[in-house]
């Protein structure tokens, strides 16, 4: 019988390419959410049987361990950008990832892949660093050869960053800017999920490993990078830290007084704290190259999927093609 992987949190942005991955390596795949008659769209990734969604509540002991029972391997994905509900950072992100752990260990799994993110500091000013410090020390508790991945800004066709902004400005005459300065090493989502494969397929060496692209840009860099790609010139606004602590103060007030009924996804005042600080490879971190994964440009993906947003969308490039023909 072919070996089974838990991919915890599979159905999202990072776990549905770590699930195409391994089911192309012709492992089962338990794709264990929230909600899965929503991550319906993994069943494909495999032929009929191979790729499952099964409920999972990453907070309650009995659920993780129905969905890790029997896999060879697991991967924790899970992970929260702002708090809503019963979700808090340190619930999923400090507790959740070390229950995974825990119960990994208990039941004899093999290989165990943890996604944490650059930046993880139990020192930082950010209630989300923190979180994920902590997770990672779970981690490192409970499952001493666990491979810890640790990217920098993900991007990619599902992205919530590239994708976020470009629909705005197809709206807005400018773009506001927290942090501009501050440096980021996008990396490909596919790389991301290729690193984890790289540890589940060869036994990659544990310990941390942190990912970053080829290039390191500043959020400033980014926005214009994102806007020469969907072909519209717009203001950049930089919002300085103060006046975006106050914004970010003002809609989490918004949130806690309407019990929840509005949600804050906009701009934290814990996002505000993140954006104060760099979020790059460290000099001498296990990267990419220690799994022989050659990174991705930014280059070669984001034309791929940000045409959308582009004023007269696919057909842009055919009608910048036809004036450079006319002018010749």
């Amino acid at each position: 019988m072919s070996q089974l992987v838990t991919i915890i949190g599979g159905s999202g942005f990072v776990g549905r390419y770590i699930a195409r991955r391994m089911a192309q390596a012709g492992w089962r795949v338990r794709v264990a959410v929230r909600r899965p008659n929503q991550a319906l769209h993994v069943k494909p990734y495999g032929v009929v049987g191979q790729v499952e969604p099964v409920f999972c509540n990453i907070r309650d002991d009995a659920s993780v361990r129905a969905v890790i029972a029997g896999a060879d391997a697991v991967v924790n994905c899970v992970g929260i950008l702002f708090e809503k509900g019963p979700n808090k950072f340190d619930d999923v992100q400090a507790e959740g990832a070390g229950r995974v752990a825990r119960i990994a260990a208990e039941q004899g799994t093999k290989t165990l892949v943890h996604v944490s993110a650059i930046g993880a500091d139990a020192e930082s000013d950010s209630a989300y660093q923190r979180s994920k410090a902590a997770g990672e020390a779970l981690v490192t508790q409970h499952f001493p050869n666990a491979v810890i991945l640790r990217p920098s800004l993900i991007f990619g066709t599902e992205d919530q960053f590239f994708n976020r902004f470009a629909g705005m400005a197809r709206f807005t005459p400018f773009l506001p800017v927290v942090g501009a300065e501050t440096r980021f090493q996008p990396v490909y989502v596919d790389d991301v999920a290729a690193a984890a494969a790289k540890a589940m397929l060869e036994g990659a060496e544990p310990g941390i490993y942190e990912l970053g692209g080829p290039e390191v840009a500043s959020f400033r860099d980014l926005m214009q990078r994102m806007l020469g790609e969907i072909r519209r010139n717009r203001v950049l606004l930089n919002l300085p830290m103060p006046v975006a602590r106050l914004q970010a103060g003002m809609l989490d007030l918004a949130q806690a007084v309407t019990l929840g009924l509005f949600t804050n996804s906009l701009l934290t005042r814990d996002q505000v704290r993140n954006l104060a600080c760099d979020n790059v490879v460290r000099d001498g971190a296990k990267g990419l190259a220690d799994l022989g994964i050659t990174p991705t440009p930014m280059e070669t993906v984001l034309p791929s999927y940000l045409w959308l947003y582009r004023p007269g969308g696919q057909y842009k490039a055919i009608h910048e093609s036809a004036s450079r023909l006319r002018k010749g």
